[in-house]
């Protein structure tokens, strides 16, 4: 799924932190793809031992970040670029 999109979004449902990425993504002309996990369906065990946070925001095939890299990308006007070469935006 992840190689298949340019931009995926994977979080817990109805997580505020999720919301904000997604309205972000939308608002810089990005639809990403998204994928909802729900709390139960998670993995009690192992974590903070290296497994990923959510939000999880996957640009261009790989793993970019969560909230916090995304915003600071943002803020730094370095993400429009990376979503250009991703072929998440085309202008």
């Amino acid at each position: 799924m992840v190689s298949e999109n340019a931009v995926i979004v994977i979080g817990r449902r109805g997580c505020c932190m999720s919301h904000v990425v997604k309205r972000l993504l939308l608002g810089l002309g990005v639809n990403p793809a998204v994928y909802e996990v729900d709390e139960k369906d998670e993995k009690e065990e192992g974590r903070g031992k290296g497994e990923v946070e959510f939000p999880a925001v996957f640009i261009g095939g790989k793993l970019f970040g969560g909230l916090d890299r995304l915003m600071a990308t943002h803020i730094s006007g370095d993400l429009v670029p990376i979503l250009k070469q991703a072929g998440a935006l085309w202008l």
